[in-house]
């Protein structure tokens, strides 16, 4: 699992993030003018995963249960599409979220009742790591220890059942960029849950060296009017998971969470500029931010999806460079 840990973010590689729920997918089709269902999100996912040379710059694709158990036009299993390009294969568990009961506007992952089960049919389905999201909001007094802890306890007992199945789990505790909260607020968030988190896993007796944390930047919330350079948030991001994350961990994988692709690899980059002693690979696993303008591109038809491909292939490039310090703006052009 080490080994594996490792090569998911090798250098150069990250993590694709390609594990949106059906609902959100039809969404995300829909608000492009694609009309969503089981066909389309077959054929859509389909497109992706074929795309030639992918793997120069992905290590891992995290799956979604639908997408890991159909098949291509051609009657292969999607996921043996993965395999075959020299990527590992991971599958997301976490079945959503929900109210936290008595703590309003807060939720919790669920998803644990039966996972041993999935974790083994997972494996034998050829997975190889696993994912699991905590969604944390900031607003007027959350969030609370309560959710913090909860949340952590969740993915704790993930994480060890990832590792009882000899899968390699990636904890997600996202603070999510909805609300009008400052930087120093996503900070301490972030800094916050990540401190419980870790604290807990150890209770559960994670091996760190065996795991991934996947997280947000440390950025201003969406409706704020605060304004920050990316040289900031880069210093910030660094020094946060400073203070947060164990040296054994192999990498920090750093979410993309409904930043613009272009902002989010700019960012990446600075993140991967910074000049400090960081004992970790600091590399992506975006979703939207690889897609978006895929998905614009490929529309539902055939004949975009050479275009839609080469699109998916040059954002995972940019990101591969901003993982090692290398992008630079001109590229976009």
């Amino acid at each position: 699992m080490r080994d594996i840990a490792r090569k998911l973010v090798g250098d150069g590689k990250g993590v694709f993030a390609a594990d949106a729920s059906p609902k959100s997918m039809d969404q995300r089709l829909e608000s492009v003018g694609v009309s969503g269902g089981e066909e389309t999100r077959r054929r859509y996912r389909q497109m992706l995963l074929s795309t030639a040379g992918l793997s120069e710059f992905i290590g891992g694709i995290i799956l979604q249960d639908e997408t890991i158990r159909q098949k291509t036009s051609d009657g292969k299993l999607m996921i043996d599409l993965v395999k075959d390009a020299g990527i590992i294969p991971g599958i997301k568990v976490d079945r959503g979220t929900v109210d936290l009961e008595n703590f309003p506007g807060e939720k919790v992952a669920e998803g644990l009742d039966g996972l041993r089960e999935r974790l083994a049919e997972y494996y034998k389905m050829g997975a190889r790591f696993t994912k699991w999201r905590a969604v944390i909001r900031i607003d007027k007094g959350i969030p609370t220890t309560v959710c913090l802890r909860s949340n952590s306890e969740n993915l704790a007992r993930f994480a060890a059942l990832s590792q009882e199945a000899k899968m390699v789990p990636i904890v997600e505790p996202e603070v999510v960029m909805e609300g009008n909260h400052t930087m120093e607020e996503c900070r301490k968030t972030t800094e916050d849950a990540g401190r419980i988190l870790i604290s807990v896993l150890a209770e559960h007796d994670v091996n760190f060296e065996e795991m991934l944390y996947k997280v947000n930047m440390i950025l201003p919330g969406k409706e704020s009017n605060e304004k920050v350079k990316d040289e900031e948030i880069a210093k910030e991001t660094i020094e946060t998971m400073r203070r947060i994350i164990p040296v054994e961990v192999p990498g920090v994988v750093f979410l993309s969470g409904g930043q613009n692709e272009i902002d989010a690899t700019k960012r990446l980059n600075e993140i991967n500029q910074v000049k400090a002693d960081i004992p970790w690979r600091l590399t992506f696993s975006f979703e939207r931010a690889l897609e978006n303008a895929t998905m614009k591109i490929w529309q539902g038809k055939d004949e975009n999806i050479l275009e839609a491909q080469k699109s998916l292939l040059y954002r995972a490039k940019m990101n591969s460079l901003a993982s090692r310090g290398m992008y630079e703006e001109e590229l976009q052009n």
